[in-house]
């Protein structure tokens, strides 16, 4: 499945909305890496979650944070040229939206819905 990003690589859009990517400065392996603790760590703020457990939630929620502050998803920007962070804003209120406007329809479908539409 292929994300939608917006022309200077900065951001997905995901229903209407921008979300930071990852560093595409990141060596491979330690991006992999990152990645897969970041999925670790989702599937134990999952498992917290249904235990109830307080303590194992926060120590999930805070392994997530790690894992999206190595990645570059959060935390300071990781690129130089002084443009503001837009993470999580929709995409309508930002510089980008004439870009996003003069996309075709299919392509502004979210991922799991673009199959369908093309």
């Amino acid at each position: 499945m292929r994300v939608l990003e917006t022309p200077d690589g900065r951001y997905i859009v995901v229903h209407g909305r921008l979300w930071r990517r990852h560093r595409p400065d990141l060596e491979p392996l330690r991006r992999d890496r990152l990645i897969r603790e970041l999925m670790d760590a989702r599937r134990s703020v999952r498992a917290a979650k249904r235990s109830g457990e307080a303590e194992a939630l926060r120590a999930a929620r805070d392994a997530v944070d790690a894992a999206k502050h190595g990645l570059g998803e959060r935390g300071p920007v990781w690129w130089s040229d002084g443009a503001p962070d837009l993470n999580r804003r929709m995409i309508a209120n930002t510089p980008y939206a004439e870009w996003y406007a003069g996309l075709p329809e299919a392509a502004k479908a979210d991922p799991d819905r673009r199959k369908a539409v093309s």
